[in-house]
C-alpha cells in the first residue's frame, strides 16, 4: 500500500481534510503523515518537516505528496533532496480537500501509485459535471480497468455477469456510499464498471471514487453494473446487496 504524505500551510486544515478523507475509509488505511506549518503556531511550510514525514510512510509502493498552496510545492520539492528513504515519490497537482479524500480512499483498497494519483488529480470532475460548468477532460478511469458496456445478466455473457440496481437511499450515491463501494470490492479479483441509465452515461469503474461520483446517481436512478474476473459472480452479489441496503443508510 502507498503512503500519503499531506503537506499544508495550516496543522488545523490539513488535520481536518485526513480526517474528512478517513471517515470515508473501511478496514485498512494507507500510513499518511502530514507536514504542516512552519513552527510553533505560524502559517507556512517546512521542506524538512516535509522530507521527514515522506521517509516516515515510505513504502516499496512508492509514496504520493498531496500539497495545498504554491510554496508547499516549493518545499515538497526541496524535500525531495533531503530524504533517506529511495521510493518513488509522486507530487500531485490534485485539488487538496477533493483530491486527499480520493487519495486515501483509494490508497487504502490497494491500488497503484499510478491509479491513485490519477483518482486524486481528476477529484474535480465530479462537482464540476454538477455545476455544468464545461470541463477541459472527462475523470480518468484508472488504467487497470477497461471502459466496457453493459452485458445481458448471464453468468456466461463474455463479458461477465450484469444486474440493474435502483439507488434507494435518499442522497443518492455521494461521497461516503462511493467510498464504501471502493472499499467493498477492493478484496475481489474482479472489476466492475456502472453506467447511470437515467444519464445515459459512460461507463465509469467501480473501483474509482471519482468515476462513481461523477454518475451522480440520484434516488430512484437505476446502475447498470458490469462484473468480469475469476470473481464477478461475488463481487456483483456484494455491489447488489450494498445498493439494495441503501449503502446502510435507511
Amino acid at each position: 500500500m502507498i503512503g500519503v504524505v499531506v503537506v499544508s500551510h495550516s496543522s488545523a486544515l490539513a488535520h481536518a481534510a485526513v480526517e474528512l478523507a478517513l471517515q470515508m475509509v473501511q478496514g485498512g488505511r494507507p500510513a499518511i503523515a502530514i507536514a504542516a506549518g512552519a513552527g510553533e503556531g505560524l502559517i507556512g511550510t517546512d521542506a524538512m518537516a516535509v522530507s521527514a514525514a515522506i521517509d516516515e510512510v515510505a513504502s516499496p509502493d512508492g509514496v504520493l505528496v498531496i500539497m495545498d498552496l504554491g510554496s508547499a510545492v516549493m518545499s515538497a520539492e526541496m524535500a525531495l533532496d533531503f530524504r533517506s528513504s529511495d521510493t518513488e515519490v509522486r507530487l500531485s497537482s490534485a485539488p487538496f480537500v477533493e483530491g486527499l479524500l480520493a487519495a486515501i480512499v483509494t490508497a487504502a483498497g490497494g491500488a497503484s501509485l499510478d491509479d491513485v494519483d490519477r483518482e486524486a488529480r481528476a477529484a474535480l470532475a465530479p462537482k464540476i459535471s454538477m455545476l455544468d460548468v464545461p470541463a477541459s477532460a472527462p475523470a480518468d478511469v484508472p488504467a487497470s480497468v477497461p471502459a466496457v458496456a453493459p452485458v445481458s445478466a448471464r453468468a456466461d455473457a463474455p463479458a461477465g455477469v450484469s444486474a440493474d440496481l435502483r439507488i434507494i437511499n435518499p442522497d443518492g450515491l455521494h461521497a461516503r456510499p462511493a467510498a464504501t463501494v471502493v472499499s467493498s470490492l477492493a478484496g475481489f479479483e474482479a472489476k466492475l464498471t456502472v453506467v447511470n441509465t437515467r444519464t445515459a452515461s459512460a461507463p465509469v469503474s467501480a473501483h474509482s471514487l471519482i468515476g462513481l461520483l461523477s454518475l451522480g446517481a440520484k434516488v430512484g436512478d437505476v446502475l447498470t453494473v458490469t462484473a468480469s474476473g475469476a470473481q464477478a459472480a461475488e463481487a456483483l452479489a456484494k455491489m447488489t446487496a450494498l445498493v439494495t441496503e441503501g449503502f446502510g443508510e435507511l
